[in-house]
């Protein structure tokens, strides 16, 4: 049995720095003259596992002197790399530009660069790789927008006023010859250094060879400038290990991260070829276990030139990972020479959170890794198979937790447009945004329903009232939708997921087969539909919509009258069979009849046990309805298990991460993601708002509500968020009877202390400042 101590993860954020970019360039709109640019390459290859090179392109002009003020903007699909006179631009940043909805939106990036201008040649050089334009596979499923392209702009202002333009257009040259001879999200990348290109980023350089770009369709969308941050190293790891196995290496990086692997070589001779496979886990052997990554080939392979020494990484793809085996080292590698390179949105650490309990602080690390390796432009379910899509039920609730832990704001924000403009004529919202898996034709109420949570999220945890602004006619678009299409008599008779992933009876299983533990359909879809229906109303004010609100109250009415007609069993005092799923939602959602909360209640904690005992829907709610309705305690009982099924459970089996099943170190591997965040749940904003007792009382922490919930059998808990406003602390310890209570906040605050009977809580108002309370 092992833990990890989440003091290990406090520290490791330190690189940003390093990686930031050369200048802080406010995006803004830009009048395109250029064309999209780009060319068919002799090696394509367009089957179901498509494998395209890298496009290489560059031009190279003249200018006069007296420049004063020069603006770069480019978006090349799916991904690029941009030099001006062999300096990169945005240096640090990876995987440009953000991933979106190509038919309907395309980002661009924008560099101010008159200081890698002079008077005489210059030279533009990008190359561009695959990502989701380009898709990594070519199915009836998959959107696959088209070959990778670009559009560049250089704008250029003298001192005497006049200006000049540097389009992308046919006068450009194209090499589809470079290095890069495949790259792919799913299966890797393939670097072969005899085909080094020299100079070609730099003026004055021979390009005779190369051929004459085209000019090329484009996507359909809109150019927009890129306002959330790009991808970028945020952290370092070192091996934990190397070990030999026959002609082989397997490395260890000790974390499931994802990201991608530098390597050092020595003594290369011109042909060698290195291979690197990865893999989350090992089988029984210690070889790889791929299994789980399905089609995925998840592999780099470098092949040498002429250098002896090199340092290398891919430029076009990522993994999620664990483990890498080496081959092709004809010298036993060194630790040292490897280094893990941790990628995700660049954005702030501003959660800390630690307890007594080692089980907590494991599940709290777990969850920490498992959400950044998810984001990538957009919230994934998972970073390594053939999959990595934005599917909303994800986040749903999750989304709420993971805005403690860090500063999300611009990627909720961003991924609010992806989903937007997946939304078809009628209404509809799919479950994948942006649609990179064409999932329509699948209404249901919870997995699309992110689309009006995150914008809650983003509205409570930064007081942001923008998204809603921005989305409320295509929110309400949708839910007028599901409403005129599938309400019977108050009921909403339409889903397709249910109460996701139940622990199933057997750890070989997958899915439950035992109908007591299914939750009905149309429970979840109509009890849904009610909660999502009274954020609405918030929002129609807020975004100047009174008119709408007395139609959300009056089919919310409707619903929780069908609701409780339909599933309250007024005898036994449950709802539908009783499951924990079916009762958790009622009581959370507010569907409950006053005088029936007491027996509701019991049968859910009777439900309960001391596991998890409900799937992916259940979990979006289950801790915080224990506690608020009194059982705390039972709450830390399940979330401090360690046996199946818990997220303890996963820790004590080894996950570094959270797992994508409860048992998924045993299910079948057709769906056993080491590296999936879907059932963290309301783990997190529990953690942060009842354990650590930090929640905001007005949307953005303008004023904060602080409540600890010193649970039995928990010693001391230390929590942190750095708000908008300053950072708020909640540090609560033991000592004999009494709890030593220390908080700092930067704002107004009513702190809740338990009174000395243990019947309630005293209210203090706090000014900003520390304070030290004794209860």
């Amino acid at each position: 049995m092992r833990f990890l101590s989440t003091i290990t993860i406090f520290f490791c954020l330190t690189l940003s720095s390093l990686y930031a970019q050369e200048t802080d360039y406010a995006p803004r709109e830009v009048s395109w003259e250029a064309e999209w640019i780009g060319g068919e390459a002799p090696q394509d290859d367009l089957s179901r596992f498509p494998v395209l090179p890298a496009r290489y392109l560059r031009k190279e002009f003249e200018l006069r002197p007296g420049i004063v003020a020069a603006e770069l903007h480019i978006s090349g699909l799916g991904l690029y790399k941009a030099w001006l006179n062999g300096r990169e631009l945005g240096a640090g940043n990876e995987l440009a530009p953000n991933v979106s909805h190509y038919e309907k939106t395309v980002y661009f990036n924008s560099f101010e660069v008159a200081k890698l201008l002079s008077p005489g040649p210059n030279a533009i050089a990008v190359s561009l790789g695959n990502g989701r334009y380009a898709a990594p596979r070519i199915d009836k499923q998959t959107w696959f927008y088209g070959l990778p392209c670009l559009i560049c702009q250089l704008e250029l202002t003298y001192a005497d006023g006049s200006r000049e333009l540097v389009c992308s257009d046919t006068s450009w040259k194209l090499s589809t010859d470079g290095p890069i001879c495949a790259n792919n999200e799913y299966d890797g990348e393939v670097f072969d250094a005899r085909k080094d290109l020299g100079r070609w980023t730099f003026a004055q350089y021979d390009d005779s060879s190369w051929r004459q770009a085209e000019a090329v369709e484009g996507p359909r969308g809109t150019l927009m400038p890129q306002l959330n941050p790009d991808i970028a190293v945020q952290d370092i790891l070192r091996p934990k290990s190397i070990k030999k196995m026959g002609d082989k290496y397997i490395l260890d990086m000790g974390v499931n991260m994802v990201g991608r692997l530098q390597f050092k070589a020595r003594g290369l001779k011109e042909g060698d070829t290195l291979k690197l496979r990865f893999a989350e886990r090992l089988d029984s052997a210690g070889a790889l276990y791929t299994e789980n990554l399905r089609t995925a080939k998840v592999e780099d392979i470098y092949v040498a030139g002429k250098a002896r020494r090199v340092t290398w990484h891919p430029d076009f793809t990522y993994h999620g990972f664990r483990y890498v085996e080496l081959s092709g080292w004809k010298r036993r590698p060194c630790k040292r020479d490897f280094e893990g390179q941790v990628m995700y949105d660049r954005m702030a650490t501003t959660g800390s959170f630690e307890t007594s309990n080692p089980v907590l602080n494991s599940v709290y690390s777990n969850c920490f890794w498992g959400i950044r390796g998810n984001y990538r432009g957009m919230p994934t379910d998972c970073p390594q198979r053939d999959e990595r899509q934005g599917w909303l039920g994800d986040r749903t609730m999750n989304c709420y937790g993971e805005g403690y832990l860090f500063n999300n704001r611009l990627l909720y924000t961003k991924w609010l447009h992806d989903i937007e403009d997946s939304q078809t004529p009628e209404g509809e919202l799919p479950v994948v945004a942006p649609p990179f898996w064409k999932m329509y034709n699948r209404d249901n109420m919870t997995w699309p329903g992110a689309f009006i949570t995150i914008a809650d999220m983003l509205y409570r945890q930064y007081g942001d009232v923008q998204p809603i602004l921005d989305h409320y006619p295509a929110m309400a678009k949708w839910m007028d939708y599901m409403w005129e299409k599938y309400s019977d008599e108050g009921l909403l008779r339409k889903d397709v997921y249910g109460d996701w992933c139940v622990p199933p009876e057997s750890l070989e299983l997958i899915h439950s087969k035992d109908p007591e533990r299914k939750t009905s359909k149309t429970l979840i879809g109509t009890s849904f539909y009610y909660y999502l229906a009274g954020i609405m109303e918030k929002f129609a004010a807020l975004s100047g919509h009174p008119e709408d609100i007395a139609r959300f109250e009056e089919r919310r009415d409707s619903a929780k009258l069908a609701y409780n007609d339909r599933y309250f069993n007024a005898d036994e005092g449950f709802y539908s069979n009783n499951t924990v799923t079916a009762n958790a939602l009622s009581l959370h959602f507010g569907l409950v009849p006053e005088a029936e909360v007491p027996r509701v209640f019991a049968n859910l904690v009777e439900r309960s046990g001391d596991h998890v005992n409900c799937g992916l829907v259940g979990i979006m709610v289950l801790m915080r309805v224990l506690s608020d309705y009194g059982r705390p305690d039972l709450a830390f009982t399940i979330a401090s298990n360690d046996t199946y099924p818990s997220w303890g459970y996963m820790a004590t089996q080894g996950a570094t991460t959270i797992w994508e099943l409860w048992n998924g170190n045993t299910a079948a591997p057709d769906m056993n993601s080491m590296n999936h965040v879907m059932m963290i749940g309301d783990l997190l904003i529990w953690e942060y708002e009842y354990l650590g007792g930090i929640r905001p009382a007005e949307p953005g922490f303008a004023k904060v509500e602080l409540k600890p919930y010193p649970v039995p059998g928990l010693d001391w808990v230390k929590c942190s968020y750095d708000s908008e406003h300053g950072r708020i602390v909640s540090n609560w310890k033991r000592r004999g009877k009494k709890i030593i209570w220390k908080v700092e906040v930067p704002v107004p605050a009513t702190a809740l202390i338990p009174s000395a009977d243990g019947s309630g809580r005293e209210v203090r108002e706090l000014a900003p400042g520390k304070y030290r309370f004794k209860f």
